[in-house]
């Protein structure tokens, strides 16, 4: 079967750190269905310490900007948005896998549209670390992927 969509999904900075107990990736343990990184709260303590940044939280009326920001920039690109859900601290988007354009890619373009919308609107200035460096990028290839990755950012 064919590429149906990209499965998106990135963390505002530092609001989950490695060792956090909801569970996290790192480089070698970032295979889908292989165990997380496990809670470890010293980890955690090691991770906040390091950070430069305090943690960037996305009340309501910030979600708000944030999706509509990204609603913006697929529709300038012609990308198609199957189910986006912007959360305090996490965003999930499912968006038909725009031609010549990666995951990367597509992820960078709305984190750079939602932090510039967020400047604009003066939840953060350019100063502020919005999200992470990386996020989780999946490839649906199937119509059941699809409709349990749509249930997911929808409900979960």
């Amino acid at each position: 079967m064919s590429l149906l969509a990209y499965f998106l999904t990135w963390h505002t900075y530092g609001t989950w750190l490695h060792g956090d107990e909801r569970g996290s990736v790192n480089k070698i343990q970032n295979i889908p269905g292989t165990p997380l990184v496990p809670a470890n709260p010293d980890v955690v303590a090691t991770m906040g310490a390091r950070m430069k940044h305090t943690s960037f939280v996305l009340d309501e009326a910030m979600q708000q900007v944030v999706s509509g920001a990204i609603r913006d920039d697929a529709t300038i690109r012609r990308w198609s948005i199957v189910a986006l859900n912007v959360r305090s601290n996490h965003v999930h988007v499912i968006v038909r896998p725009p031609t010549k354009h990666t995951p990367e890619a597509v992820m960078q373009q709305f984190k750079s549209w939602g932090t510039q919308r967020l400047i604009r609107a003066g939840f953060a200035t350019s100063e502020t670390r919005v999200w992470v460096g990386h996020g989780s990028t999946r490839y649906i290839d199937s119509q059941e992927s699809l409709k349990k990755a749509v249930e997911y950012v929808e409900n979960e």
